[in-house]
Parts: structure tokens; sequence; C-alpha cells
């Protein structure tokens, strides 16, 4: 660690603590990420190799970038190129007025959807998509970070823990207990993502369909919601009540319209029956018709 100087603190997550730092040799401004050895027994936590050994095979420009890895009394720090701003704390900015504009949505979604794409490629889940995981740089580019619950995956699927990724942004199919899932438990989380602002063209529709539609998106792939409402879709306090407010917004799901789900573990014949809403009506702060279209494109 003595070619870097930690300049100050940033934020606690689940899995460590975050320095901005000082690279002595270059002069380089970049994150520290301290990873917490409490169990000394155990080595490096599981979710510390996972990350490194993932971001280690990883070179796109819309994934942050893994520069280091240092071990130091007792402790482990993954070093990182230094992005300051992530899309939640970039959303708050925003603030209530007219949103970031259609450009800069069109943009951000195209490289969320794009990081995402790159992954899936290299067979990787990451598995915790939200706007805190998503960093922007000083060139305005958004990066997808933290890789700690991702896996690797393979044909056939194997079998995964159903507890992943931030309530709000997780899929259906692991809400109701599923084990065994694919690409479409982070397209899910893309969906709820996206959409934050005002947007009025049909553009975005156009990339973002290429985009996961070569990812064979399945059903999962759901109406990119956040950026365009500025509200998180569906901001459940349980499981029981996230996979309640997705019912009542898309209709409680049957083996018509999703062979198998009475067949998952947390199905219970007992839910209640809703019908679908209106989408576009639902999403309020969307503009002319774009906000239905492009929802309905993803779900039906």
């Amino acid at each position: 660690m003595e070619n870097y100087n930690r300049l100050e603190k940033g934020f606690v997550g689940t899995y460590g603590v975050v320095y901005k730092a000082k690279d002595l040799r270059t002069g380089e401004i970049v994150a520290l990420k301290k990873i917490r050895l409490e169990a000394e027994d155990e080595g490096v936590p599981s979710t510390a190799i996972r990350e490194i050994s993932l971001l280690k095979e990883m070179n796109d420009e819309n994934i942050v970038r893994l520069l280091d890895i240092c071990h130091a009394e007792a402790k482990l720090f993954l070093v990182f190129e230094f992005l300051d701003l992530d899309l939640k704390r970039y959303m708050d900015k925003v603030g209530d007025g007219d949103g970031m504009g259609p450009a800069i949505v069109k943009k951000f979604s195209y490289q969320l959807c794009r990081g995402v794409c790159y992954c899936h490629g290299h067979r990787i889940l990451h598995r915790d998509l939200k706007p805190q995981n998503l960093l922007i740089d000083k060139d305005g580019n958004l990066k997808l970070a933290d890789f700690g619950l991702a896996r690797a995956f393979g044909i056939p699927l194997r079998s995964y823990t159903h507890e992943i990724v931030t309530l709000w942004y997780r899929a259906p199919e692991v809400l109701l207990g599923s084990r065994h899932y694919s690409t479409g438990v982070d397209m899910w989380s893309v969906g709820c993502i996206i959409g934050r602002t005002k947007v009025h063209t049909l553009f975005l529709r156009h990339q973002i369909c290429k985009l996961t539609f070569s990812l064979d998106a399945s059903i999962n792939v759901f109406s990119l919601a956040e950026m365009i409402s500025r509200q998180p879709l569906f901001p459940g306090d349980s499981e029981i009540d996230e996979i309640f407010r997705i019912f009542r917004l898309l209709g409680t799901p049957n083996e018509t319209i999703w062979p198998g789900v009475q067949t998952l573990p947390d199905y219970k014949p007992g839910f209640p029956q809703w019908s679908a809403k209106d989408i576009g009506a639902h999403v309020q702060n969307s503009t002319s018709s774009f906000g239905q279209i492009f929802f309905e494109t993803f779900l039906l």
C-alpha cells in the first residue's frame, strides 16, 4: 500500500469501504476498495475472489476497470479507476425539474445495455444491478461496477442462491424461489432502472431492443422505468410485498402466460388474482406515447 495515499473516505458498502486515493507513482486518482477480512480463518471472502477473477477477465469501456490488487496488514485492497458519482446520486441531483433530457437518457440506457451485453456475452451474470452500482465518469459515461455477487454461468444452468439483487430490482422468478435462472435476472433489473426522466423519441426503443433481444432476453425483460418515472417502480419492503407490487401492475401470472410458474418453490395457488394495468398510465412522467409503446415492447 506504500504506492497509494488515501485522500478521503468514500462510502461504506456491504462488503467493504471505498476510499479516494492517489497513486504516488503516476499521480492518478484511484478508488481503493478495502475488503473486510473479519473471519481470518476463512481467508479472503468468496465475494472478493469472485469479483477479482471476473473483473480480471473483462475489458470493456462500460465496465469499471480493476487496476491493481494489494494485500497488507490482514487487509485486501482492490484498486479501481476513480468514478466519484453513481446513477442514484446523479438522478437525485437532477431533482424534479425536466429530468436528464432525452440525449442523456438514451446515452445511459445504451451504455447500461452495452455493459450488460458484454457481461452476458462472456457468460457472466451481474446479479446486483441497481443505480448505486452504475458509476459515471468525468466524461459522462456510465459503467457497471460492484461484481461481488456476480457469477459465471454455463449450459446447462446450475443451481444458484435466490438471495441476490437488491429487492426492488429482483426478478419475479427469483422472488418465487427459482434457483435456476439466467440472463433474465439482469435484464429485469435493467428494465427497472432505465427511464427516470422524460423521454419523447423512439431512438432508445430501437437501440435497446437491438441489444437486449440479442441476449435472449425472456419475459423477464421488463419495462424501462426508473429514469422515466424518477421513482423506483417496485419499492417493496419485503419479498411478498415486492412480488405483489409486480402482480398488481403486470397481472398475476398463470401457466398460459408463464409456463412453469406454478412449479416454482414459492408460488402459492392462493395468490390474489390481479389483472394487468395500463403501464403507460402507471409511469406518469413519460411523455407522448413513448412510455407506453416502449414498455409494452418489452412486456408483450
